[in-house]
């Protein structure tokens, strides 16, 4: 059915009055797509084009001044130009004449305006290129245990193929967390691309010096060496350079809001569990690639034979308090460690602790926020043992409420600091901790302990002890065989003494 130009009278009156494009075209009884041309000042209706103007332009006699603002400033929005014109002219440019301003600056621009950048479709050819890049889940809150889980997503991609991998990252872009989930997505992976693509890694300089940023360039560069990858970055700004995995980046994070609403809960029982979240919705991007994965995949180079150095060396000494500190973060280690130099090797997620060449233990990696300050992970068990022997040491200790296990346990502190005196309240404490300890019932004893006091109760540590001591249960005493021997004999023995 033809438009008629009442239909386009209509349709243009809604727009000057405000009127979304939607609104208007639904007014005019016409389709949102011919409202878009009518917008893009294609002729509709089936008349012929006008070359005249059917009313006066309101802007006739100021639109010189207004191309004159255009030439010397381009990038001035109509809007803008709008309230310029009402200081000028008070009361001559009413709001509604927003919309004929527009379009004079569109065609303004179309005909005298600068240039604007040419972008140039990439043809990709298989095992070829690989990019990464960081991206932020917004506007959806995951959770840990009801806890808020800070982090984003390492997203690596196949330019030619699409197959991708995502690892949850939780301390910010940085070339650990990088290099850590490039290695996991090669090996993932089976095979090389021949270039392996970023961003300018702006994020991971963030406030380190000269020295610090060409480590890090050197590192980056050994890396893609390792595997034989061509290391390349996209220029600063320029995230469209980038643009085979900026663009997927949409997609995915599409994908794992509308999974999350099929799960109907953001919440997580543990970090493991949202990571394997987000890895099968990365394996459900490559199912629907499989064919052209399949292709890709037989033209990688081969893996190396070890694994690429995909963290940060740093070298420590444990403290008389059994600590040390990396990255502005105050770690515990057991006792037996003090006045040890140890060797991390921090990724993301962990610090990996090393003496004489030996791997001793893991740490959870604790990461500081910016402005947050000094941050501190220590664990009660390691110095435990000490702590029974000086029981009064908790009163002042420097990090007592980060030694304490959780809230509950601070809780529990600072009620019976209002029943007890200190001296007996860092007894009952440091006896609890160290019965948890030896019974690995830290929370269940915080909870039943702070349940009670809430209640009115103040449990002894016997009484602690009784209820989470595991009873052993008591074996029967053996019963004896005995025999009585005959007097007689002694006689036999004295005489054999004499005679002997």
């Amino acid at each position: 059915m033809a438009v008629t130009r009442q239909q386009v009278r209509v349709f243009m009156a809604q727009r000057s009055d405000g009127k979304t494009q939607t609104a208007a075209a639904a007014k005019a009884g016409i389709s949102e797509r011919t409202a878009r041309r009518i917008d893009a000042g294609q002729q509709v209706g089936g008349g012929k084009p006008r070359h005249w103007r059917t009313r006066q332009d309101p802007f006739a006699e100021v639109w010189d001044e207004v191309a004159e603002e255009l030439s010397d400033k381009p990038d001035l929005q109509a809007l803008t130009l709008l309230e310029w014109l009402q200081g000028r002219y008070p009361e001559k440019y009413p709001d509604h004449l927003l919309r004929t301003l527009q379009r004079r600056v569109k065609a303004w621009r179309a005909r005298h305006g600068p240039d604007k950048e040419v972008m140039f479709p990439q043809h990709h050819e298989p095992g070829q290129r690989g990019l990464s890049d960081f991206t932020v889940l917004k506007d959806v809150t995951v959770t840990v245990r009801g806890q808020v889980l800070d982090h984003r997503l390492h997203h690596f991609r196949l330019a030619y193929s699409g197959w991708c991998h995502v690892r949850v990252i939780l301390g910010g872009e940085s070339y650990t967390a990088l290099a850590e989930s490039l290695a996991e997505a090669l090996e993932h992976l089976g095979g090389v691309p021949v270039e392996h693509r970023t961003d300018s890694l702006s994020a991971a300089f963030k406030n380190l010096d000269a020295q610090a940023q060409q480590d890090i360039t050197e590192r980056y560069q050994a890396l893609c060496a390792h595997y034989g990858m061509r290391p390349s970055r996209n220029n600063p700004g320029r995230g469209h350079e980038n643009g085979s995995v900026e663009s997927p980046h949409g997609h995915l994070k599409r994908r794992i809001r509308q999974r999350l609403r099929l799960r109907g809960s953001t919440d997580f029982d543990s970090l493991a569990a949202y990571r394997d979240f987000i890895e099968e919705v990365a394996a459900s991007v490559n199912r629907r690639n499989a064919s052209r994965i399949a292709a890709e995949r037989a033209v990688l180079a081969p893996l190396p034979c070890r694994r690429g150095v995909d963290y940060t060396e740093a070298l420590v000494r444990v403290t008389t308090s059994s600590t040390f500190t990396y990255s502005r973060v105050l770690y515990s280690v057991p006792a037996r460690l003090i006045g040890e130099r140890l060797r991390i090797h921090a990724y993301d997620d962990r610090l990996v602790l090393h003496h004489g060449g030996q791997e001793l233990l893991t740490l959870a990696r604790v990461h500081t926020v910016p402005g947050g300050g000094r941050r501190r992970s220590i664990d009660y068990r390691h110095v435990i043992t000490w702590l029974v022997r000086k029981p009064r040491a908790l009163a002042g200790l420097a990090f007592r409420d980060d030694l304490l296990p959780d809230a509950n346990w601070r809780t529990i502190y600072q009620r019976l600091t209002a029943l007890l005196s200190t001296e007996d309240v860092c007894k009952r404490v440091v006896g609890a901790l160290r019965l948890a300890a030896d019974h690995d019932c830290t929370r269940e004893l915080g909870d039943y302990w702070n349940g009670a006091l809430e209640h009115g109760r103040c449990p002894t540590l016997v009484e602690l002890q009784a209820r989470f001591s595991p009873q052993r249960p008591s074996a029967p005493l053996p019963r004896l065989q005995s025999r009585q021997h005959a007097l007689a004999d002694y006689d036999a023995l004295l005489k054999e003494a004499v005679h002997g």
